[in-house]
């Protein structure tokens, strides 16, 4: 029998998890239930609409928007492990929106949260999920709309602290966009590929051995990029790191 006074979180998986890396999906459900949540999946969810807002294709966000807010409004809680998608709905979704669905977009914004935000701002969790074995230093990076938008940096080392008693070395310039930023680097190729170089140049100065992030998108240009260049760096989500998920190769790593 289920506990009735147990968070029930809707979680959004998000375009890039499920289609580039489903593990991390798996373990924000395992870390949610850790924190004794019960965790639904709605079938019907797909994109969020970022990419089309970012083109400036505010009709397709539009359709996108009102679809998401139609399949998780009547959640108590929705988390994604993503802080952009996250922002893009408590932050982008009352600006694109209006009358009656402005309303409903604020309301599903009050009670929509980033991962680690989550775990750690509302249901303080604890304990993880599996026995950790030993992991290597940590160099953090902070995704540009999980930071400017939702205020997330602490949470996600605190949890690695206190979870994986893990070291978390700060490179420089922690805080500067690595380049990925949706579609700018498609339009802007050069400057990107320039911008993630500088950020894999201060995450390897730290000498830690694993970079982790909360953004799929941001770890999936830097992986790329490290591959491409012969740098030697783990890069994981940190939902894996600190649901013990560690078994499967990182991201931009085997077949």
């Amino acid at each position: 029998m289920s506990d009735s006074s147990a968070p029930r979180v809707s979680l959004f998986v998000t375009c890039l998890a499920d289609l580039m890396r489903p593990s991390v999906a798996f373990a924000s459900i395992r870390l949610l239930e850790q924190a004794g949540c019960i965790v639904d999946v709605p079938q019907r969810q797909t994109c969020c609409g970022q990419p089309s807002y970012n083109a400036g294709e505010y009709a397709s966000a539009s359709v996108l928007a009102k679809q998401f807010i139609e399949q998780f409004e009547d959640a108590q809680y929705v988390v994604a492990p993503s802080g952009s998608c996250a922002g893009m709905v408590c932050e982008h979704y009352p600006k694109l929106l209006d009358g009656e669905w402005r309303q409903r977009a604020l309301a599903l914004a009050q009670k929509t949260y980033e991962l680690t935000s989550f775990l750690s701002d509302v249901v303080q969790l604890d304990k993880a999920p599996a026995v950790m074995t030993e992991l290597p230093t940590i160099t953090y990076h902070d995704s540009c709309a999980g930071l400017r938008e939702l205020g997330i940096r602490e949470q996600p080392r605190e949890l690695l602290r206190k979870l994986c008693q893990v070291e978390v070395r700060e490179m420089q310039q922690t805080e500067v966009c690595c380049g990925f930023g949706g579609t700018f680097c498609a339009k802007m190729p050069e400057i990107s590929a320039k911008m993630t170089d500088d950020k894999l140049r201060n995450a390897t100065a730290t000498g830690a051995a694993m970079l982790a992030g909360g953004d799929l998108g941001c770890l999936l240009s830097i992986a790329g990029r490290a591959r491409r260049q012969g740098i030697d760096i783990e890069v994981r989500h940190v939902a894996e790191i600190l649901a013990g998920e560690l078994y499967s190769p990182a991201i931009g790593e085997g077949e």
